[in-house]
């Protein structure tokens, strides 16, 4: 299945985080958080602006974000889990 998120919207495949502390203490499966990593697989278009013009998004596929603990729709496409949130929902991209 094809899908193409609409306006500032961004589909969102989470990456996996580290299974070990920074002190090398390796954490169990069940003990871990959801990682607020991932990597953009669509953008939309771009949200209006009040005079109707669309205003393009900083995001790119294929560009590494970080993104709030509780932020996006979570959602499964094609088997894989995926986030679908609002551009505004991504603090930064990494690199």
């Amino acid at each position: 299945m094809k899908f193409r998120p609409l306006h500032d919207r961004v589909v969102v495949e989470r990456v996996a985080e580290e299974t070990k502390s920074a002190g090398g203490i390796i954490i169990p499966g069940a003990a871990q958080e959801k990682p607020s990593e991932g990597k953009v697989i669509a953008t939309g278009p771009g949200a209006r602006d009040e005079s109707g013009k669309i205003v393009p998004l900083d995001v790119k596929k294929g560009d590494r974000v970080l993104f709030g603990k509780w932020g996006g729709t979570e959602v499964k496409i094609d088997g894989k889990e995926l986030l679908i949130m609002k551009e505004s929902d991504i603090m930064g991209v990494i690199g």
